[in-house]
């Protein structure tokens, strides 16, 4: 008699187990595995290394600050990447060449030529006198030709319009040509030199 009850008590505590199990699991489905998901591949942004003009804050001359901007498919973006650099303004104590007012609107590049087109305020927002002219032009077209070694000269248009000078001072009617005279020598820092003849079949579309 004893041993029965055992048994149906046993058979009980199996029941009672099992609907418990129903219950909590009423598909009965096994759990899912976990999958540990990998972390996202964060990708870096590849830089490239620039060289820019600014004005020397005791010299009247030009002085080189080296910068990175992000890597770009065509030699378009890298000449507005570039410029927009010189628009930003320095990191060191060098002076700017550009009012942070001004808005590139445009780029093109005609064989050894890079025409910037520029708004308003590129002179409206100038400083006035022939040495803030003279550095602001050969900053642009000196740090276009240290960069590109195909590009010689730049001409300036404001709101899509060919202009003949800034304040009165430099000539802008025709291209000017890269002069790396007006840079400051430094004896510790290499200053780029003039840049080579336009390189044999290097497409800057």
């Amino acid at each position: 008699m004893k041993k029965m009850l055992r048994w149906f008590g046993l058979l009980a505590l199996v029941a009672f187990l099992a609907g418990m199990a129903a219950v909590f699991n009423p598909f009965n489905r096994e759990p899912e595995p976990v999958v540990e998901t990998a972390a996202p591949v964060v990708e870096e942004t590849v830089q490239r290394e620039v060289m820019v003009y600014f004005g020397d804050p005791n010299t009247p001359f030009l002085a080189q600050e080296e910068r990175e901007i992000d890597e770009c498919d065509n030699d378009l973006d890298c000449v507005e990447a570039v410029v927009q650099t010189l628009i930003a303004g320095p990191e060191t104590d060098l002076v700017p060449v550009l009012p942070p007012q001004a808005l590139l609107l445009g780029v093109q590049i005609d064989e050894d030529v890079v025409v910037l087109n520029f708004n308003e305020a590129l002179v409206r927002q100038h400083p006035v006198g022939s040495s803030s002219e003279l550095l602001t032009v050969h900053a642009l077209v000196n740090t276009l030709a240290a960069n590109f070694p195909y590009v010689r000269k730049l001409a300036l248009q404001v709101d899509g319009s060919n202009i003949d000078t800034l304040g009165g001072h430099v000539d802008l009617r025709e291209p000017v040509t890269a002069d790396f005279s007006l840079v400051k020598r430094e004896l510790d820092v290499p200053v780029v030199e003039d840049p080579s003849a336009p390189v044999e079949g290097q497409s800057h579309e």
